[in-house]
């Protein structure tokens, strides 16, 4: 009999779950220069010129489509120094350490580590992953970036929206500097 009354308990609840009424959007939404209309180029002479636009900025094509115009690059960085302030294993800065407190027992004690990095700055620096996508179509080209910090651990600390108009204009302008007889 219980395992009825279960069941149905079990039934109504799972009535309630809804779906969202809205999509998520982007936030901060993308500054008005990441887009802008395409000046007679075609769209493969403009996904070219992208390309080499983005390798000459540093970052790394990770994936082209030509028939839908798209183009994917990203590049990655060390954050030294970027730390959680929760986290015993830690550490402070690049150049040492500093501590005041006691580890258990009647002892208490006060003291410095100074070094050069050390063992920790191989190994604890965050990373910080930047994605941009180029899409161009027959009349607009429209870009997106993105940004994401990763712990040493490989978690995810920040994630943030990043196509902001400074970007967008400097990428706009390598790309329209370069002539289309040099792109690959």
């Amino acid at each position: 009999m219980r395992l009825w009354l279960l069941l149905l308990l079990l039934s109504v609840l799972a009535g309630c779950q809804t779906s969202p009424s809205v999509l998520p959007m982007a936030d901060p939404r993308p500054a008005a220069e990441c887009r802008w209309p395409v000046a007679g180029d075609s769209p493969d002479s403009l996904l070219r010129r992208a390309v080499s636009a983005l390798e000459a900025d540093g970052f790394l094509i990770s994936h082209t489509d030509l028939s839908l115009g798209l183009v994917g690059a990203e590049r990655t960085r060390i954050l030294p120094g970027y730390g959680d302030f929760h986290d015993p294993w830690g550490r402070s800065g690049f150049f040492g350490h500093h501590g005041l407190g006691r580890r258990g027992g009647l002892s208490s004690g006060v003291g410095v580590i100074v070094g050069f990095g050390g063992f920790s700055s191989i190994n604890r620096d965050a990373t910080e992953l930047e994605r941009v996508s180029l899409v161009a179509g027959a009349e607009e080209v429209r870009v997106s970036r993105d940004i994401q910090v990763f712990d040493w651990r490989g978690g995810l600390r920040q994630s943030r929206s990043a196509s902001n108009s400074d970007f967008c204009g400097h990428l706009r302008s390598a790309i329209e500097a370069m002539p289309a007889e040099e792109a690959p």
